[in-house]
């Protein structure tokens, strides 16, 4: 695909403000693309002095060229990691908080990425950097370079109703981890993930966690029911899923967020200020419901105060 055929406010800043003007959309995160949503390009390079000034390169890019002058407080820094180095990565988490980003990328499954998981002590600098500077880690389903497939001849309806699954075992892994315990500040957002599925695995991680702890390797790892390491932790975003806004209650409706996925194949814009009234009038959202889910919540996770942008 060449710059001809996209939409301009993909690569050019001030068509992708218009863009957002059009759509009713105030604030955005900014998530890579030729990166890839983690940074599992520059992961990828053998030469790691030249992968790391890749990172640095692109996060210098995304908090002082994207994300500043017109674009501040409306585009909103999102940067990498060093993936290969969790103290390279905790050192360039804190370099870029110091530039004004609070936000990061980070893999749904390292190790599907043939790195150590999150049940290992190996990501604790980073995790450990992200709580020091107050930065939200951003798991974007993909992030772990695989999609969920039923069959290679089944058409791509299948894998779009099926990409919420990497979000899912994200959700199932952080709140069985341990890091959540350990690091009691951290805040960790499932991006285009949607919210639906969230209840039964709540539901289920609980039921393991009373009923059969030894069974489910869960003895002694948490000091409370998973569930409740979800509050003020981890947040839950659609873009449409009114089923998932009608469990609401069962979930937490200060964790839950919205998005439009712009500018993807699948995403709501121009459309996403209908989508969203469709989806407040079908869950029967009220008012502050409502308001926690276009903006509230997003302010409190993203500290978007630090931005201007208070209520």
């Amino acid at each position: 695909m060449t710059y001809e055929d996209m939409r301009p406010g993909c690569y050019d800043r001030t068509a992708r403000l218009a863009d957002m003007d059009a759509n009713h959309t105030e604030a955005a995160l900014s998530f890579p693309t030729f990166p890839r949503f983690c940074g599992q390009t520059f992961h990828e390079c053998g030469d790691r002095d030249l992968g790391l000034a890749c990172v640095q390169a692109y996060n210098d890019w995304m908090i002082d060229e994207w994300c500043a002058d017109e674009a501040y407080g409306r585009l909103i820094p999102l940067t990498l990691i060093p993936l290969w180095d969790p103290e390279l990565a905790a050192a360039e988490v804190r370099r870029c908080a110091a530039k004004g980003s609070h936000a990061v990328c980070f893999s749904e499954n390292p190790a599907r990425l043939k790195l150590p998981s999150i049940h290992t002590d190996h990501w604790d600098p980073l995790f450990a950097a992200c709580e020091d500077t107050d930065t939200v880690l951003n798991l974007h389903i993909g992030s772990s370079s695989t999609f969920p497939m039923t069959s290679i001849d089944a058409p791509r309806a299948v894998s779009l109703a099926l990409t919420y699954q990497g979000a899912s075992h994200a959700f199932a892994d952080w709140l069985t981890s341990g890091v959540l315990e350990r690091f009691h500040d951290l805040r960790v957002a499932l991006s285009e993930g949607q919210i639906g599925w969230m209840p039964f695995i709540l539901e289920r991680l609980d039921s393991v966690w009373e009923q059969r702890p030894v069974y489910g390797n869960l003895d002694g790892r948490l000091s409370r029911p998973p569930s409740t390491y979800v509050r003020d932790r981890i947040y839950g975003c659609v873009f449409d899923d009114s089923i998932g806004l009608t469990l609401r209650h069962r979930i937490g409706m200060e964790q839950i967020m919205f998005e439009t996925d712009y500018p993807h194949g699948d995403s709501t814009w121009p459309n996403s200020k209908a989508v969203f009234e469709k989806m407040v009038t079908e869950a029967g959202l009220n008012a502050d419901e409502a308001y926690l889910l276009a903006r509230g919540n997003a302010i409190r996770c993203f500290r978007l105060d630090r931005y201007g942008i208070t209520a």
